[in-house]
């Protein structure tokens, strides 16, 4: 059993707490010394001394730890844990009985009352991910837990925390059951994914973006030609090929991004002859582009929150003004642009803001045709609205 600490929340923050605010951050503590250590359980009063929730302390970007009960008497064990899997996995059993999509997400940390964890499936393999040396020193209790709840093939783990808060690679990804192939073919509304659950902190794709694909590959890809940017392993090259895109491009700076992508469209069946994959910094093919005199039907944007090269730096909240102008710059009349963000540090009427003054600063005139957020299997808190940190818009662009 972990340490019990026993801290004071700050007045204005113990209301928050009460409606049921699950972050636990360094400024609602009145005396954050108490704190020995991480995995520490923290029993949160207020300065009346009634007792407000009960949560352990993990160090990660969001904050310094989170709530995982509002029971005074209840036990940080394996029952809480199989308790709050059981709810998740309930919540979900409609994507267990989807068999066009074999990949989503079961457990999203905060939005199912655990910080700090989340945990992917992937046609009977799951996937954990500890996000701070306080979550992980649960590890055997939610592992026990989980292995309580669900039948699997096998169990793997990534650790996203060192000293900096970044992966942690010991090579003990696998723990439990049988190894999944490699690849692994998983499903996505129909539609091939390649993925890799123990190679390195991604797995070749990023589940959030499933309703977008779709919307891409359903609504606005036939006859089209597609440019993909920060294109990872192409799966929205994939979609937009598979909705009757004339020809896609994909771009990414990273030299696996090109074997990645031609595994994806292969199992798929997709003609790699209509297909460019090119290696190069995203910003520079933008010149290139310009100087070619290259437009696009469709441009999908989907950058890191925070990106350095040899040559350049790219944030989120700075640039994404900067970076839409380009993109709009090579974007055909009458073309679309899918602008996507996955940073938490700003609201989506930003983002919407950033589109604005993009368009405004160009003389451009734009129209938004929809947008979207996190999908189901992302269940967010209505408590923590910014970890609903998925913003997605496509743009009309005019004239």
């Amino acid at each position: 059993m972990s340490n019990e600490i026993v801290l004071t929340l700050k007045t204005d923050f113990a209301e928050k707490f009460k409606n049921g605010y699950p972050l636990i951050s360094k400024e609602s503590i009145s005396d954050w010394s108490r704190v020995p250590s991480e995995g520490s359980i923290l029993k949160l009063f207020d300065e009346k001394k009634n007792f407000i929730a009960k949560g352990y302390h993990g160090i990660q970007n969001k904050g310094y730890g989170w709530v995982l009960s509002t029971k005074e008497d209840e036990i940080i064990d394996i029952t809480l844990f199989k308790n709050k899997i059981s709810s998740a996995i309930k919540y979900r059993e409609d994507f267990y009985q989807d068999d066009k999509t074999t990949a989503f997400r079961v457990f999203n940390g905060e939005g199912d009352g655990v910080g700090g964890l989340t945990i992917d499936y992937f046609d009977g393999y799951y996937l954990l991910t500890w996000y701070s040396i306080g979550i992980y020193e649960f590890r055997e209790e939610i592992l026990e837990a989980l292995k309580l709840t669900v039948e699997y093939k096998g169990i793997y783990q990534k650790k996203r925390f060192d000293s900096k808060g970044m992966y942690l690679n010991e090579n003990d990804d696998f723990l439990y059951g049988q190894k999944a192939p490699e690849p692994l073919i998983v499903k996505e509304n129909g539609a091939n994914f390649a993925i890799y659950l123990d190679d390195g902190a991604m797995v070749g794709v990023f589940l959030d973006q499933r309703e977008v694909r779709k919307t891409i590959r359903d609504k606005y890809a036939k006859g089209k030609s597609a440019l993909n940017t920060f294109s990872y392993t192409g799966v929205f090259s994939v979609f937009a090929a598979l909705g009757g895109a004339t020809q896609t491009t994909s771009v990414d700076l990273a030299k696996r991004s090109r074997p990645k992508t031609q595994e994806q469209f292969t199992i798929n069946s997709i003609d790699l002859d209509k297909q460019s994959i090119i290696v190069e910094d995203v910003f520079d093919y933008f010149k290139y582009a310009v100087r070619k005199k290259l437009s696009f039907d469709i441009v999908i944007v989907d950058p890191p929150s925070f990106a350095r090269s040899k040559k350049r730096t790219f944030s989120a909240n700075k640039d994404y003004v900067k970076l839409l102008k380009e993109v709009i710059t090579i974007t055909s009349k009458n073309g679309l642009i899918v602008a996507s963000t996955n940073s938490a540090n700003f609201s989506m009427m930003t983002f919407r803001d950033f589109i604005k003054t993009a368009f405004k600063e160009l003389r451009v005139k734009y129209k938004v045709e929809e947008s979207f957020s996190l999908p189901k299997d992302f269940k967010v808190l209505n408590e923590c609205k910014e970890s609903d940190y998925l913003k997605v818009v496509f743009i009309r662009r005019f004239g």
